[in-house]
């Protein structure tokens, strides 16, 4: 039986008396490619930062092979790691998120380079070798000298991706990448993501591209407010969906 890469158990989040995520279970194994489809609000994104920790979670558990992720739980006692703790396993996971966030002082490169120097400890021409053959497989490398400024927002966001990527995570997050772009620069950002599946990565995609969904994802999650409504092989949810809240969903999706 393979072991599980990522697995979450009953995990609950809040946010004051607004309970968001109402006991989510999943997992991933190594390889596996798997999104999250669903409404604005049903706990998509908060779901995948409380797996790197940019939210605090209430309830459940998270492992990321096997070390439980931002808190240590013993019998009924719950602890929360040290902030030192808590990066280190954070830079376990990449996350690429709606908006690039990217330092607009530092060109392509720099911005590659940063966490592999500052955080890996990486010597200056290791890391500058690495930045360089990641911008090259997200097709920037004729860009590597750029400003974000200077950059459309399709090639800033493969540019953050390429600096998620470097630094070699076990699991990687990505959380509707596409959903700050112009129409016509989704295909380049999605392209480079069926690229890396094909390479084997792990990813949790957040996403609202139906049709990117159920090409790349050999799993897709459905939330429906706070909850896992369905689960399953995208070819049966997206053909012949279960549950009837499902059906609506994709009818007034971007899919068929």
């Amino acid at each position: 039986m393979t072991a599980k890469l990522l697995e979450i158990q009953n995990l609950h989040k809040s946010y004051g008396a607004t309970e968001v995520l109402k006991g989510v279970d999943c997992s991933l194994t190594k390889g596996d490619v798997v999104s999250i489809i669903g409404s604005s609000g049903s706990g998509k994104t908060t779901m995948l930062r409380c797996i790197n920790m940019l939210e605090e979670f209430q309830g459940g558990t998270i492992r990321l092979d096997g070390e439980e992720i931002g808190y240590e739980t013993s019998g009924s006692t719950r602890r929360r790691r040290s902030e030192r703790d808590i990066a280190r396993q954070r830079a376990l996971t990449g996350m690429a998120f709606q908006q690039f966030n990217l330092f607009p002082h530092m060109t392509a490169t720099r911005n590659v380079t940063l966490g592999l120097t500052k955080v890996k400890k990486m010597a200056h021409d290791e890391a500058v070798a690495l930045a360089e053959r990641w911008l090259d497989r997200v097709g920037m490398l004729a860009r590597k000298d750029h400003f974000p400024g200077q950059l459309s927002g399709g090639q800033q966001q493969r540019v953050a991706i390429a600096r998620a990527i470097a630094m070699n995570p076990r699991l990687m997050l990505f959380d509707e990448v596409t959903s700050a772009l112009d129409p016509e620069l989704v295909g380049e950002v999605l392209q480079v993501i069926k690229d890396l599946a094909a390479d084997g990565m792990t990813m949790l995609i957040v996403t609202h591209e139906m049709r990117f969904a159920f090409e790349v994802s050999n799993r897709v999650i459905f939330m429906n407010q706070g909850r896992i409504a369905e689960e399953g092989n995208p070819r049966e949810m997206f053909i012949a969906p279960k549950t009837e809240r499902l059906a609506e969903f994709l009818k007034s999706s971007s899919f068929g």
